[in-house]
């Protein structure tokens, strides 16, 4: 197709539009970070007045930030590495070993993504408070609750994805492996993980991710000790005042964790997905 510098102008000029609509609302949360409360109050101004680094100084003091950032660490951490690792073996299983059953159950692994995770709200609470009544274990307002929760949701996709991965590894380089007296498990271990790097960081970031800026199970499975980022950000707003400029500063530092990791593996990340989907 031969690109008209007239389709070149109207292409530029559509980025451009695009990218101001993304760009914008960002924008809009640094400058109103940098500025005193009394000016955020007024009418907005897209050039601040005054520039203050006071917000970023009392986020931590006004609520307790650093806990909710702990228990999200915590619960993202640990939903991460178990999805990684259960996808890593689930999704080896399917693309290498002959089992009965295994068409079945990877369709019942992708349908799962069609339900929006709402319609499990409900029954996840109900099962939760019935398993604490039964045996004693409690799993709603715990980090246990939550990582169980999360990793209802990456598990499948993940699997999905890790499975396309295996299959596309040539399976020449695991016999190999094999045959000069590594088992098979040394042959994923040692062959096969090293050449579908790619593939899990895309997997992991995924999974880090969704379970970093969750709001819905959070707000109903945890409590004042338990409680995450995504939900410690309302406690800016009081039934008094509402501390705009605090909110959005820690908006940023709330988005940088998974900002710079994005940045660290973003090469590991378009390769992985790229050849997930393609396979």
């Amino acid at each position: 197709m031969i690109e008209t510098p007239g389709f070149k102008v109207l292409r530029a000029v559509g980025l451009t539009v695009l990218s101001l609509i993304v760009l914008l609302p960002l924008y809009v949360i640094l400058v109103t970070s940098v500025k005193p409360l009394a000016d955020v109050r007024g009418l907005f101004t897209w050039f601040p007045s005054t520039v203050t680094l006071e917000p970023y100084v009392q986020i931590w003091s006004t609520v307790p930030l650093a806990r909710y950032f702990v228990n999200s660490l915590v619960v993202t951490t640990c939903a991460t590495v178990l999805s990684v690792l259960l996808a890593v073996m689930a999704g080896y299983a399917l693309a290498r070993l002959s089992f009965r059953g295994a068409r079945p159950f990877s369709l019942v692994v992708l349908s799962t993504q069609m339900f929006p995770g709402i319609l499990f709200l409900l029954p996840l609470f109900l099962i939760y408070t019935q398993i604490q009544r039964t045996v004693g274990l409690q799993l709603n307002g715990t980090y246990l609750g939550l990582i169980i929760t999360y990793l209802t949701f990456s598990l499948p996709f993940s699997i999905w994805m890790l499975s396309g991965f295996f299959a596309s590894i040539p399976r020449e380089l695991e016999e190999a492996a094999m045959i000069d007296g590594t088992s098979r498990l040394g042959a994923l271990v040692r062959v096969v993980i090293p050449v579908a790097r790619p593939g899990i960081v895309a997997v992991a970031v995924y999974c880090f991710i969704t379970a970093w800026g969750e709001v819905l199970f959070a707000s109903v499975l945890t409590n004042r000790d338990t409680r995450t980022l995504s939900i410690g950000l309302r406690s800016y707003a009081s039934q008094q005042d509402v501390y705009w400029n605090q909110l959005m500063a820690a908006s940023v530092v709330v988005s940088l964790p998974v900002l710079l990791g994005f940045m660290l593996v973003q090469r590991h990340l378009i390769t992985g997905l790229a050849s997930g989907a393609v396979k």
